[in-house]
């Protein structure tokens, strides 16, 4: 079985800084990491393979730092790992990143399940796993809790749904986008941490890839920031000293006057 498992570098801070030109978020200097929710797909790809054989590959679409997150999920068990990184994928939004991670996704090979994480961090949309399967033409179950078995070319699943589980059978080639409740990502055995380390990331650019370059980056997106801004809290407070009937007869007056009482 071909697994390939989507991966994404995030910042590792909620202190996001953006780019009052671009409208982006400032990616250099800032400690980043694996997305969250990537870990449990990466755990999950894993899992399968090592229930059901065959092989893992990470993609990630990013800076070159990007290339830390794919030698993390090397560490957990994943076998390569292959960045997407070009100047002409800056700016892309969610149909474009899709687009990219599909052509990508195509260069690598024959696939039979692709495993995403329910949503990033610093987007927390959950469309790209959809539309890498739009683009690949293939189906997609989202919110998968847990898969139960894969056999004769059909998965079962099941969904976590807001109030009630669905099970579901879909046949493979299939992506899937993950939730927390599917499993326990493990921590990097030493084995993993020296695989890693020596491993040999696969590099592609746009010309790399064979897509249309229309599609890619700022050209391809048809969403447009078109301001950002922070919300500012203000919080007034005040001190009453004084005995306990002082300090109760204060608050009922505060409190009607906000017309609570």
């Amino acid at each position: 079985m071909n697994i390939v498992v989507c991966i994404k570098q995030v910042p590792d801070t909620f202190e996001v800084k953006i780019d009052p030109e671009t409208k982006r978020i400032v990616r250099e200097g800032v400690e980043s990491i694996i997305n969250p929710y990537d870990n449990y797909a990466i755990e999950e790809a894993v899992r399968l393979k090592e229930r059901f054989g065959g092989t893992v590959t990470a993609i990630s679409m990013g800076p070159p730092q990007a290339e830390k997150a794919l030698r993390d999920a090397i560490a957990m068990g994943v076998d390569d790992g292959v960045l997407l990184c070009d100047m002409k994928f800056a700016g892309s939004d969610t149909l474009a990143t899709s687009y990219i991670l599909s052509c990508g996704i195509k260069k690598i090979g024959n696939f039979d399940v692709i495993v995403c994480g329910r949503e990033t961090l610093d987007g927390s949309t959950g469309q790209v796993g959809p539309e890498i399967a739009h683009h690949l033409n293939i189906p997609y179950v989202t919110y998968v809790s847990k898969i139960k078995n894969i056999s004769s070319g059909v998965m079962e699943c099941v969904r976590l749904m807001e109030d009630h589980y669905e099970e579901l059978k879909v046949h493979l080639p299939v992506l899937i986008t993950v939730v927390k409740e599917i499993n326990q990502p493990r921590i990097p055995s030493l084995k993993g941490m020296l695989k890693a380390k020596k491993a040999q990331i696969n590099i592609w650019k746009s010309d790399n890839i064979e897509g249309e370059i229309s599609s890619y980056g700022q050209d391809g997106s048809p969403t447009r920031v078109v301001d950002v801004w922070t919300e500012h809290m203000k919080k007034e407070g005040r001190k009453v000293e004084g005995e306990t009937d002082k300090l109760v007869e204060e608050l009922a007056t505060e409190l009607k006057k906000l017309g609570v009482l």
